[in-house]
């Protein structure tokens, strides 16, 4: 089994069920019950985007290997609407990006894990620090609440939305 940490966001539409309904399909690929971190409403990022994104982090545990847990993601990605050719920082249903896998430094032509800019990104670092409040970065060996300390100020605020 590997413990997985997923960063989820969404500012398109209806942007709680899209969270709901990631949610649900990482349960399928679960083998334990996920932690949820709360909803957090964060300001865009880049020049794509103009809409305000919902996001959140989930945490559990699973049998598929790295690859193919990140091509389940990604095709489930696309099947909810995601365009995979879209500019990055696009608006977007769903995002889900694998920031842990099983504590490994993974380093591949598609997959790098932890994600390399998350530690960048307040808006998976404090609902990290939710359902994993020790975290330590395997890279670099930093705590969670370094990182936090360290990444670039943007607008993020907890909300009372239930996913």
């Amino acid at each position: 089994m590997a413990r997985v940490i997923i960063a989820l966001g969404s500012n398109l539409g209806d942007r709680r069920s899209h969270l709901s309904q990631a949610r649900q399909y990482l349960e399928s690929l679960s083998t334990t019950p996920l932690t949820l971190s709360s909803v957090y409403e964060t300001e865009p990022v880049g020049e794509v985007s103009t809409h305000m994104f919902y996001n959140a982090v989930c945490m559990f545990e699973t049998d598929l290997e790295a690859m193919t847990l990140l091509e389940k993601i990604k095709t489930y990605e696309q099947e909810y609407g995601r365009d995979p050719s879209a500019p990055r920082w696009a608006n977007r249903t769903i995002d889900l990006d694998i920031i842990d896998y099983d504590r490994q430094n993974i380093a591949r032509q598609r997959l790098v894990v932890p994600h390399p800019e998350y530690e960048k990104r307040l808006f998976v670092l404090y609902p990290l620090q939710e359902v994993y409040p020790d975290w330590v970065d395997v890279r670099s060996g930093r705590h969670i609440s370094a990182l936090i300390e360290q990444a670039p100020k943007i607008g993020v605020f907890k909300t009372r939305v239930n996913w």
